[in-house]
């Protein structure tokens, strides 16, 4: 298994001057005075057991930046943890090493429970993992807080037990508005139970608000934990261009409204419980990805939409409701389109005002629609559908045809990560 968290050089503004750290005390003091346009660059080696607290106020042409003296080789162990809070703060080359599972949260974009960072960026680190699952407790390694942040060309790999990976939190003096991106998020055990998601925007509580983020450009390879990858838990969300290897799990729209999940290429490599896109909610959008290989079924299957439950609450499943899926490619998957997934016996609302129009689906071996609720909110338009049955009865707007394919589609299209 190939290991991908190779650090680039980064352009840092020079505005300022670079300050060097030697201790955690010379860092308390160099925060505490920083300007707009500062680096404060942490000698090489090992930092154990520190617990940064990165607070100050940049300027989008000048922020203050926190950052490694060689890219990679600042490496914090043990119980270390770090703080982001202020406004305008960059953190740059920075390893974190077999963190310590007793560290409930690693990486949070906020000082304390009332101080979330605003527009702050962390880019070019690494968390790298080898510790041994402990699944009582939960741990969590980014936790984003606040507005307006970019996390990008970072390594995420090793995850095990209890917690998200990644976290996107909501609320009223956290509205969102992030973007993830080129990323790559390595290898995660299964877990065996929810809570093993590698992304999560949003939660329950939160699912109605609006958190316009932006995930694209991101590898996900063999992040098994659970049945959600990525799980979607707000509204106005952005997937695209992200590339998923071997993922035994979904990208899922568990909770929230009117997102929009585009391009996204997913290729299962005929590995175990590989699965797709699994919908659940309105007004979303789904165009374009590409999904090849995948072998998983009921909720890991290609696509699959839900049953909602009547009166929902918050944390349970709303009906699909005026879904778009358009100019999706879907190739030799075991379960390529499953209507009517449920897994809760109050589950009575089929899809409804949901359309399928121009997708492709070759699948010489298997069913290409496993239907298990009234079609009757389902619109077809255009789409070509070859597989050793179409499922369900024949219908205008499914032409049984072998689709032509283009080859291109299936080029992963995100960047790796961070690179040493």
């Amino acid at each position: 298994m190939r290991t991908l968290f190779l650090f680039l050089a980064v352009s840092l503004p020079a505005f300022g001057i670079d300050i060097p750290i030697a201790d955690v005390a010379a860092l308390q003091q160099a925060v505490a005075t920083a300007h707009p346009g500062d680096n404060l660059v942490l000698r090489e080696g090992e930092w154990k057991d520190t617990q940064i607290v990165f607070t100050g106020e940049g300027t989008t042409a000048a922020p203050i930046t926190l950052m490694a003296a060689v890219p990679g080789m600042t490496i914090l162990t043990g119980k270390s943890s770090l703080r982001i809070g202020g406004k305008n703060l960059v953190v740059a080359g920075l390893l974190f090493k077999d963190p310590s599972p007793e560290v409930s949260d690693l990486i949070q974009f906020r000082k304390d429970s009332k101080t979330p960072a605003q527009d702050c960026r962390m880019t070019n680190c690494a968390v790298i993992s080898q510790q041994p699952s402990i699944v009582s407790q939960e741990s969590r390694w980014v936790g984003l807080y606040g507005e307006g942040h970019r996390v990008d060309r970072c390594t995420f790999q090793g995850k095990s037990g209890t917690g998200a990976t990644f976290v996107v939190w909501l609320g009223d003096t956290s509205p969102g508005k992030h973007r993830i991106d080129h990323n790559y998020f390595g290898p995660r055990e299964k877990l065996g139970k929810n809570g093993g998601e590698t992304i999560r925007v949003g939660d329950s509580q939160t699912s109605m608000l609006a958190a316009a983020c932006i995930v694209e450009y991101n590898l996900f390879e063999a992040c098994n934990g659970e049945v959600e990858c990525i799980s979607n838990k707000s509204c106005g969300n952005i997937y695209r261009d992200n590339t998923f290897l071997s993922v035994s799990g979904t990208l899922t729209l568990r909770h929230g409204n009117g997102c929009l999940v585009e391009r996204n290429v997913f290729l299962g490599g005929r590995a175990s419980g590989t699965g797709g896109i699994r919908i659940i909610g309105e007004d979303h959008v789904i165009r374009d990805n590409y999904l090849e290989n995948l072998t998983g079924d009921d909720a890991r299957s290609a696509i699959s939409l839900m049953m909602g439950i009547p009166n929902s609450p918050l944390n349970r499943y709303f009906q699909v409701r005026n879904v778009r899926l358009e100019s999706n490619t879907i190739v030799d998957c075991e379960c390529s389109i499953l209507i009517g997934l449920s897994d809760d016996n109050k589950a009575s609302l089929a899809p409804v005002a949901t359309l399928f129009v121009a997708n492709k689906v070759l699948c010489p071996k298997y069913a290409v629609v496993e239907a298990r609720c009234d079609l009757d909110g389902i619109h077809w338009t255009a789409n070509e559908f070859f597989g050793k049955s179409l499922g369900i009865p024949a219908v205008v707007g499914i032409q049984t045809v072998h689709p032509q394919l283009n080859p291109i589609a299936a080029i992963a299209r995100s960047e790796v990560g961070s690179t040493w």
